[in-house]
């Protein structure tokens, strides 16, 4: 796994070893499973961005402060300027740029999603997190699953949808698609 992946898992076992929480205690406290918990705190698992929201939720650590080993400081505004947002590349597959990294107590995580396609034969993941989404295609098509109900998106189509319903998408055309993702 790529060195991002392994200090996040550093921030989020630092985050539970600082609270004093065993491994069960923060699973159930953050409604998770030990052992996705325990997967993620590895660092050889790709760690899903719904599963560090929950964290810095119920923990009330800035997202970013997970993500990117950074607490966010601006309280007026905060610029990112095209192709300068603070990034990490999950996998092979995933790319977040996050849009708001600077910006202290946001209510929603704005990121541009670049996903890179997989073999068809490829199962898709899901993720659920709380509260609401709303994604925009900006480059290419994607297959998006929510709560059983496959669509089909195009590049300019968007949608908002309640995040707790299990949702996964996949790169259509062998193509690339990024898309703006807007996390509330």
């Amino acid at each position: 796994m790529n060195d991002q992946i392994r200090q996040i898992a550093e921030r989020l076992r630092g985050l539970r070893d600082v609270l004093e929480l065993s491994v069960e205690e923060m699973a159930a406290q953050c409604q998770l499973n030990s052992d996705e918990l325990t997967q993620a705190e590895s660092g050889d698992h790709d760690i899903s961005v719904s599963l560090l929201q929950k964290v810095a939720r119920h923990c009330g650590v800035a997202l970013d402060a997970l993500m990117f080993g950074e607490e966010p400081k601006m309280s007026t505004y905060f610029l990112t300027r095209a192709g300068k947002g603070v990034s990490i590349e999950r996998t092979r597959a995933y790319r977040y740029q996050s849009l708001a990294a600077g910006f202290k107590d946001r209510t929603a995580d704005p990121f541009i999603v670049t996903v890179e396609p997989k073999p068809d034969s490829t199962p898709m993941h899901y993720n659920t997190h709380a509260g609401q989404e709303f994604n925009l295609v900006l480059e290419g098509r994607m297959q998006l699953c929510i709560g059983g109900k496959e669509l089909i998106l195009n590049q300019g189509d968007s949608i908002y949808f309640d995040s707790t319903l299990p949702h996964g998408m996949k790169a259509l055309d062998q193509r690339t698609v990024k898309f703006l993702a807007i996390i509330m």
